[in-house]
């Protein structure tokens, strides 16, 4: 089948590179309202531009919606219309409300919606996930999750803006709030604080953001989760997870790895195989979802949950209250 992505900004790119590699994916169409960039992002991955987004639903088997936080919605619901199997970049959606419309969509067309929650195809993140499940640790009691650094611009700088992108909290931590759900179980209360949570930037540099959330679970456990995009020294992701029988730890700093430095800046090099990348996982479970019949490897559902749980923190960062996460 021919791939859509809509979208050829960061993601866009990162998911292009990995299609091109997966079983089944004879070729990818792409579609941005932005000329020069849909241009560039076809010559650059030999696809093939659309006129429009209704241009591109009539030519593929399945659309990436690589797009801003506050246009998912939008193009989520036109491709379900169209009967088009669709991905969307986490989050979800802004809030829970547009992710309940994009849920009643696909069900209405009998349509697969898959989110990209990419942290659980991360090999320490999946490793630390089973570890957990099959009580290497005991009971889990605590954990703590930090991820974070530089903070993103974007085109027209709609990281920058709270309204659009919902800040570190729904951007960067939600993340670790789909990870905690995935491998706890339910979250049943958040609390959190925020550096500079429902502030916009007009002019002069972007500060950033930090924001530190604590998660209680019906299991009992409690987790901590820190995000920021106030570190000048670049990416880190940490876990700890404190159980009744050890702890389990990871820090993203402390794995050894080839640095390329050049003009355009530093860069890690991979060193897992094409296939054991963690995007190319994701993609291809989708892909393969969408060619057997079966569920997708995370579904609109489970989106839901983590926008719900990332709305319950902005909510608390603005009331200073704890709030119960709306999971419905």
């Amino acid at each position: 089948m021919h791939v859509g992505i809509v979208g050829t900004g960061g993601m866009g790119n990162v998911h292009a590179r990995h299609y091109k590699n997966i079983p089944g994916v004879e070729g990818i169409y792409a579609f941005d309202r932005d000329a020069d960039k849909l241009n560039a992002f076809c010559k650059h991955h030999g696809a093939k531009p659309a006129d429009s987004a209704e241009h591109l639903l009539s030519l593929v088997g399945s659309v990436d919606i690589c797009l801003p936080t506050h246009l998912h919605q939008e193009f989520v619901l036109q491709a379900l219309a169209s009967g088009v199997p669709t991905l969307v970049e986490k989050p979800m959606a802004r809030t829970v409300e547009d992710c309940r419309a994009m849920i009643a969509a696909a069900d209405k067309a009998g349509v697969q919606l898959g989110v990209a929650h990419v942290v659980r195809f991360f090999p320490e993140h999946e490793l630390a996930h089973k570890l957990v499940k099959e009580g290497k640790v005991g009971t889990p009691g605590a954990v703590r999750m930090r991820r974070g650094g530089r903070a993103p611009v974007g085109s027209d700088a709609w990281f920058q803006d709270a309204a659009l992108s919902g800040g570190v909290i729904l951007d960067l931590a939600i993340h670790e709030f789909d990870w905690l759900r995935w491998t706890l179980g339910e979250c049943t209360q958040v609390y959190a604080r925020s550096v500079r949570l429902g502030k916009t930037v007009d002019a002069g540099p972007y500060t950033g953001d930090y924001a530190l959330c604590t998660l209680s679970f019906q299991s009992g456990a409690v987790a901590h989760v820190e995000a920021t995009w106030m570190d000048p020294s670049g990416f880190r992701a940490t876990i700890e997870v404190s159980g009744s029988e050890g702890i389990l730890e990871f820090d993203s700093r402390q794995n050894p790895v080839l640095r390329t430095h050049t003009d355009s800046g530093s860069r890690n090099e991979s060193q897992m195989a094409s296939t054991d990348d963690p995007y190319y996982k994701q993609l291809s479970g989708f892909v393969r979802a969408i060619q057997n019949g079966t569920p997708v490897p995370v579904d609109g559902r489970e989106g839901l949950k983590a926008v719900g749980i990332a709305e319950a923190a902005i909510e608390s960062a603005q009331t200073g209250k704890p709030v119960v996460p709306v999971y419905a």
